[in-house]
């Protein structure tokens, strides 16, 4: 299990810590998502166990809830509820001494309220509780928000629960997180953070929003979001439980719940947001937000919950360079390649000239020769014989692909599926054993169903298991037909109700650049061009204010980013923090502006030599000395983020721009430092000369700092003739 942060339940006031001695912190982990997102997988294995970077996902949530300091969670089950009782049984959780985990089943609820309202009547919660999904992936300490909810209990009664919220930008083109979920849109008093208005189905092709003017009536101003992320974790008094009991409409947690409360004027409850900043929360919603928590996870800004730390019975693997990590026994072929950001489980074997990049491998899998698997998440028990090609997609335990055969971006093969040789896979496809279930359920009675086809394990009169059983029966009785689908065996699935735009939209492949043209270009044919500026949604920010100049704010978001993380360094100089808290602080800061890991390099060296300049010196020899400390000092922190050639790159355009404008000083150093970050394996000898090259076709004013470095240039260039 994970190593405890700090004592349980932290440091939050000696009544907040009497109390919580007194009543055990609770946790209600909801075991089933209610959804049918990830069909047809879930229709074997409940999605709380499925494999996230080889571990199952409730082993996050777990994890987590157990270092924030809870102490008593009840997991409540109802899909596939026995695969993840026997799961639990077979685990640790049930055996530890400080960390108690119940398990609640039921074969009837079919949204999160029926859950809440049987929980309630087994009346196990006695106080203040979290409430999760487990596919919750975190690493946020609980004590702040908890004390905050606490306190404001105290003074206001109905004050009922709180929601953890985190800053994260959508695309302004497809109006979708990083996380693939849709915009969000938030009001929030900026001085009590109560929640006023909560809507994630806004109409974006209208531009505008309506909201009550009865906001403003006791307020001097209200701040509107759409920048903020819902975490799905929320802190909630008993009152939550008997709301949903009281009230039967409550099904969805968000769509009848949130709003719900927020349009009662008579009862009068509250919500209020509690934002994380240098923490990490989301939730695997999805597709695409499965692919973006992986690489979250493999890219460590979910620490400690990474794979080199070992927080359940995995087998531990070993984090090597650029973002690799590999169990002890992988057999890799010595001309297979492995790329970066790669994740090779146990037991797996890689043939010759085989090339893994960004994805992960699970264990006891057998790759063939000449394979090549970019972007894709490859589970337990897998055999792709040679020449197959795969990319951007997931492949389920036991699936076998025969030699080149190809899967096409998209594509999702659940279990034991078997791709006949050279058969391509079409993109966006899901091929599944289990012929495509015929009966709907409406969205309304699914939980977090925001883009559901229908639940067939809760509608018809079989539990899962049972209907399990029968589908497989009926799969037997149509090998030949499962077999002409794909020429293996099983059955390609036909695109949903909402049509293939909700299929790339929730993929684990990234939106192609054709798409995105296409998604702007219907934009432009909706909208009044002329009127566009006046009927744009405004960004984030309070009502009532000059939104500013649109078209900076891209540079203003790196501005900032680049001053927090400025300020991040200077606090941890002064303070001794530890480089793999300001790595999480960085990492966060980046998931906030929505950046990429190039600019966390640039504004970390930024960062480092405004430090060193800033610091008093009396000749350019002092100042030479004094960046040498810094960098020897901090070397580590800045390699971490230097995983490629456009990261040295893009530290050495920094520097450019640093001797230009803000630290002129170092104008006359530029060739020794670049000549120091060489010398400590900062900037590799491709880098710079690379850097050097694409500069070959720039203006003369451009090429100063090339001019400056001249014979250190050619110096590298001779010393790599010698060494050929």
């Amino acid at each position: 299990m994970v190593a405890k942060k700090g004592s349980r339940g932290g440091t939050v006031g000696e009544d907040a810590g009497e109390e919580l001695s007194r009543v055990p912190l609770q946790a209600i982990l909801l075991a089933d998502s209610f959804a049918t997102l990830f069909r047809p997988i879930t229709l074997e294995r409940p999605k709380v166990l499925l494999p996230l970077v080889n571990a199952p996902m409730i082993e996050y949530t777990l994890a987590w809830l157990e270092s924030a300091g809870v102490e008593e969670v009840f997991v409540f089950c109802c899909a596939h509820s026995k695969q993840v009782i026997e799961y639990l049984e077979n685990s640790n959780w049930l055996n530890q001494p400080n960390f108690l985990v119940s398990t609640i089943e039921s074969y009837n609820a079919m949204s999160a309220g029926d859950a809440l309202r049987l929980i309630y009547e087994k009346n196990v919660i006695h106080g203040d509780f979290v409430l999760v999904t487990g596919d919750t992936v975190s690493n946020m300490p609980l004590t702040q928000a908890l004390k905050e909810h606490k306190e404001r209990k105290k003074r206001d009664s109905n004050a009922v629960m709180t929601m953890v919220i985190k800053q994260s930008k959508p695309s302004p083109i497809t109006h979708q997180s990083r996380l693939g979920t849709e915009e969000l849109f938030m009001a929030i008093d900026p001085e009590t953070k109560e929640l006023l208005y909560y809507e994630d189905k806004a109409d974006t092709s209208k531009g505008t929003l309506t909201l009550d003017k009865t906001m403003l009536l006791d307020r001097s101003s209200i701040s509107l979001h759409n920048d903020k992320q819902d975490c799905y974790i929320d802190i909630c008094s008993p009152e939550v439980l008997s709301l949903f009991t009281d009230n039967f409409d409550y099904q969805h947690l968000r769509r009848h719940f949130v709003k719900g409360l927020l349009v009662d004027d008579l009862m009068g409850y509250k919500i209020f947001t509690h934002e994380i900043h240098s923490s990490y929360a989301a939730r695997v919603e999805n597709y695409r937000s499965y692919d973006t928590i992986s690489k979250d996870i493999i890219q460590r800004w979910t620490y400690p919950l990474v794979p080199d730390i070992q927080f359940l019975q995995n087998s531990l693997t070993k984090l090597e360079r650029r973002g690799t990590y590999r169990a002890s026994d992988v057999g890799l072929s010595r001309s297979a390649k492995m790329g970066p950001f790669t994740v090779i489980g146990s037991r797996t074997t890689i043939g010759k000239h085989s090339e893994v990049s960004n994805s992960v491998i699970g264990e006891d899998c057998v790759i063939g020769s000449n394979v090549s698997i970019d972007g894709c998440y490859i589970w337990n028990k897998v055999n792709i014989e040679d020449g197959c090609r795969l990319k951007h997609a997931i492949v389920c335990d036991g699936v076998t692909m025969k030699s080149g055969a190809v899967l096409e971006a998209g594509v999702v093969l659940s279990f034991k599926v078997i791709i006949g040789q050279n058969f391509v896979v079409p993109a966006y496809s899901k091929v599944s054993l289990l012929q495509q279930p015929v009966k709907q359920d409406s969205d309304e009675e699914l939980e977090y169903a925001d883009n559901s086809s229908g639940n067939i394990e809760i509608t018809l009169p079989n539990t899962a298991d049972v209907l399990e059983e029968e589908l497989r029966t009926e799969v037997s009785d149509l090998q030949i037909q499962a077999a002409s689908e794909v020429g293996g065996a099983g059955f390609i699935w036909s695109v949903g109700e909402k049509g293939l735009e909700e299929e790339w939209r929730h993929s684990v492949a990234p939106i192609s650049a054709d798409r995105l043209v296409e998604i702007i270009k219907s934009a432009a044919d909706e909208l009044d061009i002329s009127n566009a500026e006046s009927n744009i949604l405004p960004p984030s920010g309070e009502l009532g204010l000059d939104s500013g100049n649109e078209s900076d704010d891209g540079r203003d978001d790196l501005t900032h980013f680049e001053n927090e993380v400025e300020a991040t360094f200077l606090r941890a100089i002064h303070e001794n923090v530890e480089e793999d808290h300001i790595i999480l602080e960085v990492n966060s800061l980046r998931l906030s502006y929505n950046l990429a890991s190039t600019d966390c390099a640039g504004a970390l060296f930024y960062a480092m030599m405004k430090y060193a300049v800033d610091t008093p010196h009396g000749s350019a020899g002092e100042l030479l000395k004094i960046t040498d400390g810094v960098i020897g000092k901090w070397e580590k922190l800045l390699k971490y983020y230097l995983l490629s050639l456009d990261e040295e790159i893009e530290v050495i355009l920094k520097f450019e721009e640093m001797c230009l404008e803000s630290t002129k000083e170092y104008a006359n150093l530029f060739s020794q430092i670049l000549h120091l970050l060489y010398d400590k394996d900062i900037l590799q000898e491709d880098g710079i000369l690379r850097w050097e090259s694409e500069k070959e076709q720039a203006d003369e004013s451009d090429k100063v700092f090339v001019k400056k470095a001249e014979k250190f240039l050619q110096w590298l260039k001779e010393a790599s003739e010698e060494e050929d």
